[in-house]
This record gives C-alpha cells, structure tokens and sequence, in this order.
C-alpha cells in the first residue's frame, strides 16, 4: 500500500485524492485532521533526506508519498499518479508562486 501524506486546503494533494479514491492500493493521510498525523509526517520529514531540498526552500513538502518499500518521495509519478498540471491549481505558496 502507497501512503499519501497531504492536507484538504493544499490544491496538489486534493487533485491526487480525487485520483485515489476508492482505490484500495492507497492510503491518504490528512495531517490537517489530528495532531497524531501531523506528528507522524513532521518525524518522517525531519529524518528522510527526500525533504532536504523543500526544506530549504522553505515549503512543507506535500503531498508526500511512502511506497510500498518504504522510499519516501515527493514524486506523485513515482507513486503511480499524474499529478496536476502546473498553473490548473490555485496558488498556495505565501508568494503566489505555485504549491
């Protein structure tokens, strides 16, 4: 099972859910909805170097994808998905540019 770490107000993780659901190979998780889930993404992403680069920046780094074998990555094609095509989701960087 491919886990998705994501949240409801993020434009890129609700395009891939839509693509997900009912979809029994993955599990979407929304660390907007618990502290628990938030706690548990927060750990992954202070250990794993896939978020090295987004930290940097400055970004959150989501959606995030844990494969079967347990590689994190922030690539939705990695994960078997299409992600949205830039500029056909809103902008939710704090300077406009992009998710």
């Amino acid at each position: 099972m491919i886990k998705i770490y994501g949240m409801n107000t993020c434009p890129d993780c609700v395009a891939l859910e839509a693509q997900v659901k009912d979809n029994p190979r993955y599990e979407v998780h929304e660390i907007g909805s618990h502290v628990r889930e938030l706690k548990a993404f927060l750990r992954m992403r202070d250990t794993e170097p896939a978020f090295d680069a987004v930290k940097r920046k400055g970004t959150v780094g989501i959606p995030c994808f844990v494969l079967e074998d347990g590689t994190v990555t922030l690539s939705a094609k990695a994960a078997g998905l299409t992600p949205a095509p830039r500029g056909e989701t809103p902008s939710c960087n704090i300077d406009g540019s992009g998710c």
